[in-house]
């Protein structure tokens, strides 16, 4: 296979998570960006038998630009192993293990890597008779406010800020809708940063972003609605902090054994420590998602960008990756 290049790909968009309709704008901009430097692209939304439309097509590559469940936790990257097709982004383990935060968070304590004080919330403790003990012993240990979170969700669906016992009670029940598996993490306050990291053998940080959300929180839509949200590039941050974000940035990417590209989001608080709230496997690519936007700052477009996905898997696949 040495010298030969990818020219069909199948960007896989949609899907059934509730973040279905951010998959689709992702998708269909990565699909207009490839198919204008020349790959024959084929779109397609992963419900009923799309394996037949893989098939038939015969892909060389496909790009996985499926949010949430069913796309973003190794799912279908084991299909696709399975299948036999090259895929985009990081594989089955790491894909699972950054989908579900709880997991992800002991990982990186497990490697020395600050996230912010947690604690799991169980299903029983949500139980309307049990549900202002179980504030009241969130509030003791981790104090207010609190950011309540399902485990295994994305784009901020289910996330709220709780700044007094009746709120956190709400959040917690909101949380509930989303996931089983319900988490509730110390609120750290400052600035916002986030880390985008591309490569594989040799990963690299593209410059660090600042998130300035118009509401003060960036929920979904200060992250998809055109306006709400500013990113700064370089974050406002001093040279030896963010030295420190690139290097947990990069410890993270390693430890949770991503590949390919990834984001690392931070909150740096008043005294210039940086903690990692999470890390996305298939980040968004919006007008106004981040990833892109490090990679402008950076001189790369939109477009090269996206084939340099696409060859990158084509060649981990053959084993030609540097």
């Amino acid at each position: 296979m040495a010298g030969k290049k990818p020219r069909k790909v199948v960007v896989l968009m949609g899907g059934r998570s509730p973040e279905r309709e951010i998959s689709l704008k992702t998708g269909r901009r990565i699909s207009s960006a490839l198919a204008e430097v020349g790959y024959k692209v084929l779109d397609v939304d992963p419900k009923g038998d799309f394996i037949k439309s893989l098939n038939d097509f015969r892909p060389d590559v496909v790009f996985i630009a499926l949010h949430g469940r069913y796309g973003e936790d190794g799912t279908i990257q084991g299909l696709l192993e399975v299948l036999g097709y090259p895929y985009t982004g990081s594989g089955v383990l790491a894909s699972a293990l950054c989908m579900d935060k709880v997991m992800a968070k002991k990982v990186l304590l497990y490697e020395g890597i600050s996230t912010p004080p947690f604690r799991i919330i169980t299903a029983g403790e949500c139980q309307e008779r049990q549900r202002t003990e179980t504030a009241d012993r969130l509030i003791e240990e981790l104090g207010l406010p609190l950011v309540v979170k399902p485990s295994r969700q994305g784009s901020t669906i289910g996330v709220s800020v709780a700044r007094k016992a009746e709120e956190l009670e709400k959040a917690i029940t909101d949380a509930f809708r989303y996931d089983q598996t319900v988490f509730a993490e110390k609120f750290i306050d400052g600035v916002e940063v986030t880390a985008s990291i591309i490569g594989t053998k040799n990963p690299r940080v593209l410059p660090l972003l600042e998130i300035v959300p118009a509401t003060g929180f960036y929920d979904y839509t200060a992250k998809y609605s055109p306006g709400m949200s500013q990113h700064i590039i370089p974050a406002r941050i001093p040279q030896d902090v963010a030295e420190r974000v690139e290097e947990l940035a990069l410890r993270s990417y390693r430890a949770l054994g991503c590949r390919q590209f990834a984001r690392v989001d931070f909150m740096i608080d008043r005294e210039d420590t940086p903690f990692v709230l999470e890390v996305n496997t298939i980040p968004g690519m919006t007008e106004t998602s981040l990833l892109p936007d490090s990679a402008k700052a950076a001189g790369i477009t939109f477009a090269e960008l996206v084939s340099l996905f696409v060859e990158e898997a084509w060649a981990l696949a053959h084993d030609e990756c540097s």
